[in-house]
């Protein structure tokens, strides 16, 4: 599933794309017909991120609003040199026709027209974003402090910190060596606040450069367990390989249904 430095990526590139000007909106697998048609013509005026969430708000107050899910995602086009577009391919369930480009969603969880208040709503649901200006980290800290759930597990949990999946959750214990089963009640607010700038900055080169990068360069060798698209880590998808910091095998269980991965050794 797409992590949070995904979707603000999207929304970036949404509005350069499509913002300010009028966008033609339509539904090719038919799943989104009435919803295409509500906002068709209407002027992006522009696309925003929370978390795992993405907005496209357009004049007259309509929104649409894209959770990706595991597997949606968004494939960018151009027409021919007779500015003919190309012919959808595959369940294509948006479709967004910009003047010079256009961008094709396919397999998303949601893909829905909502009004402005329902933003809220769906924003009140959620805990802070670390890639937002207006995050509050007192709130994701306030809710960890009264937990007795695993660390581990509350960094993954949206309604604590928005935009976290599963390899950031991963690498940010790794990185501050914190045993992942850790109760939530017992995490220092020292500790919590260093675990949030870390993530701010790791997210924001994530923006930045469109891949997740949280290997530091004294510990960025080769590994076994490396493979071509994959993200660099610590222990995220490492089981068995060496841990980059003590060569102790890294380990992985589930939790609350997401396969967690850390190093017995260094994160006690």
């Amino acid at each position: 599933m797409p992590e949070g430095h995904t979707l603000h990526r999207l929304a970036r590139r949404h509005h350069r794309r499509f913002g300010r000007a009028p966008v033609i909106v339509s539904s090719p697998q038919g799943r989104f017909v009435d919803g295409a048609a509500a906002v068709s013509g209407q002027v992006l005026i522009k696309a925003s991120a929370w978390g795992k969430h993405l907005f496209h708000h357009y004049a007259g107050g309509r929104v649409v609003h894209v959770h990706l899910g595991l597997y949606g995602s968004f494939t960018d086009w151009t027409p021919n040199e007779d500015g003919i577009d190309p012919v959808p391919v595959g369940a294509v369930r948006m479709r967004m026709r910009g003047a010079e480009c256009g961008t094709d969603l396919r397999g998303p969880t949601v893909c829905e027209v909502i009004d402005e208040a329902d933003v809220d709503d769906v924003v009140a649901k959620l805990g802070p974003d670390p890639l937002r200006p207006d995050a509050d980290p007192g709130l994701a800290w306030r809710r960890i402090t009264k937990s007795r759930r695993p660390i581990g597990a509350l960094l993954m949990d949206q309604t604590v910190i928005a935009g976290v999946g599963n390899v950031y959750r991963s690498e940010l214990l790794f990185r501050h060596r914190m045993d992942p089963f850790r109760t939530g009640a017992t995490v220092t607010a020292d500790e919590f606040a260093e675990m949030w700038a870390d993530l701010v900055a790791l997210m924001k080169v994530g923006v930045r450069r469109g891949k997740i990068v949280v290997v530091d360069d004294e510990h960025d060798h080769g590994a076994p367990s490396y493979r071509p698209g994959r993200p660099r880590t610590y222990v995220y998808r490492r089981a068995g390989d060496p841990c980059r910091v003590c060569k102790t095998p890294v380990r992985t269980v589930e939790m609350e249904a997401r396969n967690l991965f850390w190093c017995p050794n260094c994160q006690t």
